[in-house]
C-alpha cells in the first residue's frame, strides 16, 4: 500500500541554522520557511535527487513541536512519510488493521497541498507515521 519515501521530518531549534547548515555545509537545495498553522509548525523543504527532508520548528506555543523540542533540545527525527495513492483507502486499512490514527480521522491538508494523515508511533515501533496522497 504505502509507495515511496516523500520526507523525513527533523524538529530544529534554530530553523535559520539549520537551513544554512544544510545549505552551506551540505549544499543542498533549501526552500523558504513556509508557515503552516493548521498544524502549528514552519516548515522548510530540502530537496535531495530522491527524496526530501523536512525542518520542523514551532508556530505558536500550542505546536506540537515544542513538547517535542521541550524532551530533544537539540531536535531530532520527528516523523517519516510516506505516499499513498489512496488517503481514505489507507485511513480505512490502517484502522481495520487495529492502527490509531492521531487526531480526527478525517485527513487535514499538509504543506504539500496534499492530504495527510499521522499514525500514532506506538503502532509502529516508536516512529511517527505520516500518509501522504500524491
Amino acid at each position: 500500500m504505502i509507495g515511496r519515501l516523500n520526507h523525513v521530518a527533523i524538529a530544529v531549534p534554530d530553523l535559520a541554522a539549520a537551513s544554512a547548515q544544510y545549505a552551506n555545509i551540505l549544499g543542498a537545495k533549501v526552500g523558504a520557511p513556509q508557515d503552516e498553522p493548521d498544524h502549528g509548525v514552519t516548515v522548510v523543504f530540502i530537496d535531495l535527487p530522491n527524496t526530501k527532508i523536512e525542518l520542523l520548528y514551532p508556530l505558536g506555543e500550542a505546536s506540537p513541536i515544542r513538547g517535542f523540542l521541550d524532551r530533544n533540545p537539540a531536535g531530532g527525527i520527528h516523523h517519516i512519510c510516506y505516499e499513498v495513492s489512496d488517503i481514505l483507502a489507507a485511513r480505512d486499512q490502517m484502522i481495520a488493521s487495529g492502527a490509531r490514527v492521531l487526531g480526527s480521522d478525517d485527513p487535514k491538508i499538509g504543506a504539500h497541498g496534499n492530504p495527510v494523515i499521522f499514525l500514532h508511533p506506538k503502532d509502529f515501533n516508536g516512529c511517527l507515521i505520516e500518509l501522504e496522497q500524491v
